[in-house]
């Protein structure tokens, strides 16, 4: 029998409230827990499967992926989808061919990235500051974080405008500012281990990018052979549109979150110091390539259907000027379907979901491995007030600049020329140190690595002048 709850006089009894603290608690951790019981379950029903070889190579393969996944799909955020968009929109398919070409490009750089972190057991500002001048990086974090926050405020709004293009009647601040604290509530108290684990399932969001350009029944032929013939005409206009989609794919945010995750994955491995953290194996190198190359193939192969599908569906119906990923969304719509615009608003959410704690987790490794500040989402708010102060900081201002009319493709435009300043620097940093075998022993650059990496440092410092020259 139930028992009973009334009081003699038949009304409720008055129950202990619980603390206010505890409220706003729960309420931060739902998210995640909703996301962690979500996986679980997918877990319990993998686990139900029976094994078969081709199943335990494709267990073992998703275990290998980690900070490489990550890094990669964090490269496709939504203000990365709104570029892209806009290359389709604007030219067809005459820069389809830069999806290809900059796959190796990115994951060569990624790779000694990574290699830094595995090799040295320091996040990348970290070596700088051990191995090169101090201003360069104060500068060098200084401009990373400004251009990273102009790129925060820009995916926090276009997050809202993929909510609004699924639920209208929900009011854009309100939108920004639950993203906002939702991010940080994340990013502050969910345990890293856990955190990673989130960031990686989420990257799988970016398959609704494919699924959408399928599902619009574009004409494959006719794209392969109009879009990966390299083609450009050096105009101010294509000038700033080619650094805008080097510099947010060729970012480098990317180069110091995907040396610290390195770390912070040592760190979850037992390697708490210095010490355990260089003895790197030929299986960690092993690994370290699997989970580089294929985040970086997927952030590619986005970059190439979402081109193919504006190309393919706006360029060819005249509508040629995108400025936003959600307005991307609803151009496709007419075209396409409800099941591509749905696909594609879901992934403007879960792509900015994935890539702002990347954005402003680059800047807070950076500046605090720069002033020698403890800190790494490996340790609690209390260890590293600093390192989470950045984080926080970025973030507010981030959301601020939706609500002082600053228009997001200036953000955009702000954020790609802050970059094409930083990437050649920083590059040309990275190549350096991993070509040092003093720094990096056996595991030091090739010679055709460190060919490729001066490469992709000319190629953005001539795509940063370009970007320059074409706003004056």
């Amino acid at each position: 029998m139930a028992e009973n709850t009334q009081t003699p006089n038949g009304t409720d009894p008055i129950l202990p409230q619980k603390p206010r603290k505890d409220l706003i608690t729960r309420t931060s951790e739902a998210p995640a827990q909703m996301l962690e019981k979500t996986i679980e379950e997918a877990q319990k029903v993998a686990n139900k499967v029976p094994a078969t070889k081709a199943l335990k190579k494709g267990k073992d393969y998703w275990h290998m992926l980690g900070p490489g996944l990550t890094t990669g799909a964090s490269d496709d955020d939504p203000s990365g989808i709104a570029t892209y968009s806009q290359t389709g929109a604007q030219f067809g398919f005459q820069f389809l061919w830069l999806s290809v070409v900059t796959f190796p490009l990115m994951s060569i750089v990624q790779e000694m990235c990574a290699r830094i972190g595995l090799v040295t057991g320091r996040g990348l500002a970290g070596n700088i500051r051990l191995h090169f001048p101090k201003r360069v990086l104060y500068w060098s974090a200084l401009l990373l974080f400004a251009a990273n926050t102009f790129n925060i405020g820009a995916d926090l709004g276009a997050m809202a405008k993929g909510v609004q293009l699924l639920l209208p009647g929900w009011n854009f601040a309100v939108l920004v500012i639950g993203f906002t604290l939702l991010s940080l509530f994340l990013q502050i108290f969910t345990p890293y281990a856990r955190y990673a684990k989130y960031l990686k399932w989420l990257a799988l969001v970016l398959f609704s990018y494919v699924l959408s350009a399928l599902l619009a029944n574009l004409n494959w032929g006719q794209i392969l052979k109009e879009g990966l013939v390299p083609s450009m005409q050096f105009n101010k206009e294509q000038l700033l549109l080619l650094a805008a989609i080097l510099g947010t794919t060729i970012s480098p945010y990317l180069f110091f979150w995907q040396t610290s995750q390195e770390v912070e994955e040592q760190i979850v491995q037992g390697k708490t110091s210095i010490a355990l953290r260089r003895e790197t194996s030929p299986d960690d190198m092993k690994n370290m390539r699997v989970d580089v190359w294929s985040g970086m193939l997927l952030s590619n192969v986005v970059m190439f259907f979402i081109i193919a599908a504006c190309g393919a569906l706006l360029f060819k119906n005249g509508i040629t000027n995108i400025t936003t990923a959600s307005q991307a969304a609803e151009a496709l719509r007419p075209f396409a379907g409800d099941s591509a615009y749905l696909l594609f608003a879901i992934g403007i959410i879960g792509t900015g979901l994935l890539a702002i704690p990347v954005l402003a987790g680059s800047s807070s490794y950076a500046l605090a491995e720069s002033f020698r500040w403890r800190g790494g989402l490996n340790s609690n708010l209390k260890q590293a007030h600093a390192f989470y102060g950045v984080i926080i900081i970025s973030m507010l201002v981030g959301m601020g600049l939706n609500f002082v009319g600053l228009d997001p493709i200036k953000a955009l435009i702000y954020s790609a020329v802050s970059n094409a300043i930083v990437a050649p620097l920083v590059l040309m940093l990275i190549v350096l140190l991993s070509s040092n075998k003093r720094v990096m022993g056996e595991w030091v650059n090739k010679p055709f690595v460190t060919f490729m990496g001066w490469t992709v440092t000319v190629v953005m410092l001539l795509a940063g002048l370009g970007a320059i020259w074409s706003l004056f």
